[in-house]
C-alpha cells in the first residue's frame, strides 16, 4: 500500500503546472462543497483538504521566499490569512482562500508560454558535413573538422558549410538566413559566403575563412541564448504592492489587539485583508486581453509579453516580409527596340524564365500569367528551346528562332548596340529604389529591362500612421542595402531607417535603446531576426510567413500576418494596465473597508470570506470587458 502510495505522489509531482492546478481545484472545490453542505459525517471538517492540498504549497513557499531572500509577496499575507483562519476555528474561510489562491495559479500558468525550442531549431541549421578537396580528391567530413584555409566544394542546393571566399565559380546564394533579404545574392570569385546560407544555382569552390565556434551561424545560436538569458522578467503589480498590503495589515492587527484586547478581533483583521481580489487582478486582466487578442490573429505565448507591451514606446520593424510582401514581383517593363512592345518583351522575358528555377525568373512567370489573365491573353509564353542555366548571370534561349538573353549586367557585357545614357539614368533609378534589374537581349541587342522589388503591403502605411497616433516610435531595421531601406521608409513614412544590419547589428541597436530606459518591441519573420526578437522586451513574429525559429523566438506571433491589427494591440495592452491598475484600487479599497469594520467588529470571518468573494467576482467581470474591447482609431 505503501508503495502505491509513493508512486502516485511521484506521479502526481511530475504533472505539468496547469494539470496539477486543476486537479488540485476539483478535489479541493469538491471538499469545500461537502464542508458547506456538512454531509459527510467525518470526523474532522472536509474543508482540511483544501487547505492541506492549495494553502499548504502557498505557506511553503512564502516562508522560503521571506527566510533565502526577504521577498514579501502577496503570498505572505494569504499565508496569514490561512493561519489566522485556523487558528480562530473558520476551517471554511481558510479552504475558500486557499482554494480562490490556486484559481489565481492556474490563470497565470495558462500564460505561460509553451517550452520553446528556437535554439535547438537554430541546431538543426547547422550544417553537419562539407565536401573538402584534397590531393587525394573530394572527402565528405563533418563540418567541425573542417579547418581554415581548407578548400570546400558546394553543391547547387547545398547549405553553405564554414564561412569562406570564392574561389572559382559563380552561383546565387539565398542569404536570409543572415541578412533577411528576399532576393538571392549572385556571387563570384572574390565574394564571401556565409555557412548556413544555401547555395541555388551551380557548384563553386571556396577557402574556408571562419569555421567552428568562430561560423556565422553558429555566433547566431550564441546571440539568441545571450539575449534570451538577459531579457528582464516583469514582476506583476500585486507582488509590488505586496510589501505595503502585509506591513498595513500586520499593523493595524497589532494596534487592534494592544487596544481592544481581543486577540479574535485582530486575528479576524488578518482573515479579511487576504488579498483575493488583488491576486487575481493581473492574471483575469491578462487572460481576457490574451482572448481579445486572439480573435484579432495574435497568439500569445507569454502572458508577461502584454504587461511589458503597454511600456513600448520604440517598434522596430524588419522590412522584408514584414512591411513588405516577401516575394519580388515586377514593378515595371521598359523596351529599348523600336519595334518591340513592352507587353512583348515582357512575354520574351516569361517565356525565356519558364524553366529556370531562380527565384526571379519564377517571379516573372508568375506575374506575367497573373497580368496576362487580367489582360485576357493579349500576349503568351512561347515554347523555348536550348535553354541553359548560366549561375550568377542569368538564362539564355531560343524563342521563334530569335537568340534571347535575359539577365543581370555582366550577362550583356558582349552585347552589341549603345544604350542611350537617358534609358541608363532611367534604370539607375529604379536601382536607387531598391528595384533589380533584368536586362533582355534579342539576337544579340540590348531590349530592354524588368524592375522587379520586394512589394509593399497594401496596409502598412496606415498600419505606421496608426502606430504615430499612439505616440510610438516606428524604425526600420533590415539586412537590406541602404537605397531600398529608404526607398521603402520614405514610401511608408519611417524616419528612422538603419539598413545593411546583419543579426549582431539589429541585437546590439535594440540593446542600444534599451540602455537609454526605453521599451522596445521587435517585429520580424526571419531567421535572422530570431536573436533580436529574443532581446527586445518584446517580440512579434509573423506567423504564416515567418520562419519557425523567428516564431519559436518571439512572445507573440501574428498568425495571418494582418499588420493592420498591430496598433490594435497596442491600444490593447495599455487598456489592459488600466484595468489591472484598476482592479488592483478596487481590490485595495475594499480591503481597507473590509479591515475597518473588521477593527469595529461588526464583520466576522464568515463574513469576511463573502467580501473576499465578492470582490473577486467584481475584479473578474471587469477584466472581462477586455474581451470584446477595440479601440476606434
Amino acid at each position: 500500500m505503501l508503495k502505491f502510495l509513493t508512486e502516485k505522489l511521484e506521479a502526481f509531482l511530475e504533472l505539468g503546472g496547469i494539470k496539477k492546478d486543476i486537479l488540485l481545484l476539483t478535489v479541493s472545490g469538491t471538499a469545500l462543497l461537502l464542508s458547506m453542505l456538512d454531509l459527510t459525517g467525518l470526523p474532522f471538517d472536509p474543508a482540511f483538504v483544501a487547505i492541506i492540498l492549495c494553502g499548504i504549497p502557498i505557506i511553503l513557499e512564502a516562508v522560503i521566499g521571506l527566510v533565502t531572500s526577504f521577498d514579501i509577496k502577496a503570498d505572505v499575507l494569504v499565508s496569514l490569512a490561512l493561519i489566522a483562519s485556523v487558528y480562530i476555528g473558520e476551517y471554511f474561510a481558510a479552504g475558500e482562500v486557499a482554494f480562490i489562491m490556486q484559481l489565481g495559479a492556474l490563470l497565470e500558468d495558462l500564460t505561460v508560454a509553451r517550452a520553446r525550442a528556437g535554439i535547438e531549431k537554430l541546431i538543426k541549421l547547422t550544417p553537419r558535413t562539407a565536401r573538402v578537396l584534397t590531393s587525394a580528391g573530394e572527402a565528405v567530413i563533418p563540418a567541425e573538422e573542417v579547418r581554415v584555409g581548407d578548400r570546400i566544394r558546394v553543391l547547387p542546393g547545398e547549405t553553405v558549410p564554414v564561412d569562406g571566399i570564392i574561389l572559382k565559380g559563380q552561383t546565387s546564394v539565398n542569404q536570409a538566413v543572415m541578412t533577411g533579404e528576399s532576393l538571392p545574392v549572385d556571387k563570384a570569385p572574390g565574394d564571401e559566403v556565409s555557412s548556413g546560407t544555401v547555395n541555388q544555382f551551380g557548384a563553386f569552390e571556396m577557402k574556408a575563412s571562419k569555421v567552428g565556434e568562430d561560423s556565422s551561424i553558429q555566433r547566431m545560436i550564441r546571440l539568441v541564448q545571450s539575449a534570451d538569458a538577459g531579457k528582464a522578467k516583469i514582476v506583476s503589480l500585486a507582488d509590488r504592492w505586496a510589501t505595503w498590503v502585509v506591513v498595513i495589515a500586520l499593523t493595524a492587527a497589532l494596534l487592534t489587539w494592544l487596544i481592544t484586547k481581543d486577540p479574535l478581533r485582530a486575528v479576524t483583521i488578518l482573515v479579511v485583508f487576504c488579498p483575493c481580489a488583488m491576486v487575481l487582478a493581473t492574471p483575469t486582466a491578462i487572460m481576457a486581453a490574451i482572448g481579445n487578442a486572439a480573435r484579432h490573429g495574435f497568439l500569445v505565448r507569454e502572458g508577461g509579453a502584454l504587461e511589458r507591451l503597454a511600456a513600448v514606446q520604440i517598434i522596430a520593424f524588419d522590412k522584408t516580409g514584414t512591411l513588405t510582401c516577401g516575394t519580388p514581383r515586377v514593378t515595371a517593363v521598359k523596351s529599348l527596340l523600336p519595334g518591340l512592345s513592352s507587353s512583348r518583351l515582357f512575354a520574351l522575358a516569361a517565356s525565356a524564365e519558364q524553366l529556370s528555377e531562380h527565384p526571379l525568373g519564377k517571379a516573372v512567370v508568375r506575374d506575367f500569367l497573373r497580368q496576362n489573365s487580367a489582360e485576357n491573353g493579349k500576349e503568351s509564353i512561347l515554347p523555348v528551346e536550348n535553354f541553359h542555366m548560366l549561375p550568377g548571370r542569368g538564362v539564355s534561349a531560343q524563342i521563334e528562332k530569335h537568340a534571347i538573353l535575359a539577365g543581370n549586367r555582366k550577362l550583356l557585357e558582349n552585347v552589341r548596340r549603345e544604350t542611350p545614357s537617358d534609358f541608363l539614368q532611367e534604370a539607375d533609378r529604379y536601382i536607387e529604389k531598391g528595384c533589380t534589374l533584368i536586362w533582355m537581349a534579342v539576337d544579340g541587342q540590348i531590349a530592354g529591362y524588368l524592375a522587379l522589388a520586394d512589394a509593399v503591403r497594401t496596409e502598412s502605411a496606415c498600419m505606421i500612421s496608426r502606430l504615430k497616433a499612439l505616440n510610438i516610435h516606428p524604425v526600420l531595421l533590415t539586412g537590406d542595402h541602404e537605397n531600398a531601406a529608404h526607398a521603402i521608409a520614405g514610401e511608408l513614412g519611417i524616419d528612422d531607417v538603419r539598413a545593411d544590419c546583419l543579426p549582431e547589428d539589429k541585437l546590439t541597436l535594440i540593446g542600444s535603446f534599451q540602455k537609454q530606459g526605453t521599451a522596445v518591441c521587435m517585429i520580424g519573420d526571419g531567421i535572422n531576426d530570431a536573436p533580436a526578437l529574443k532581446k527586445a522586451d518584446v517580440g512579434i513574429a509573423m506567423g504564416k510567413t515567418g520562419s519557425d525559429i523567428a516564431v519559436e523566438a518571439a512572445d507573440l506571433a501574428l498568425i495571418e500576418d494582418q499588420i493592420q491589427e498591430f496598433p490594435h494591440l497596442m491600444a490593447l495592452s495599455r487598456r489592459m494596465m488600466i484595468t489591472i491598475k484598476c482592479n488592483l484600487t478596487f481590490s485595495m479599497v475594499l480591503n481597507f473597508i473590509a479591515i475597518l469594520l473588521a477593527i469595529s467588529g461588526i464583520l466576522g470571518p464568515v463574513a469576511g470570506a463573502l467580501v473576499h468573494n465578492a470582490g473577486s467576482v467584481v475584479v473578474i467581470m471587469h477584466s472581462a470587458f477586455l474581451l470584446k474591447w477595440k479601440k476606434n482609431f
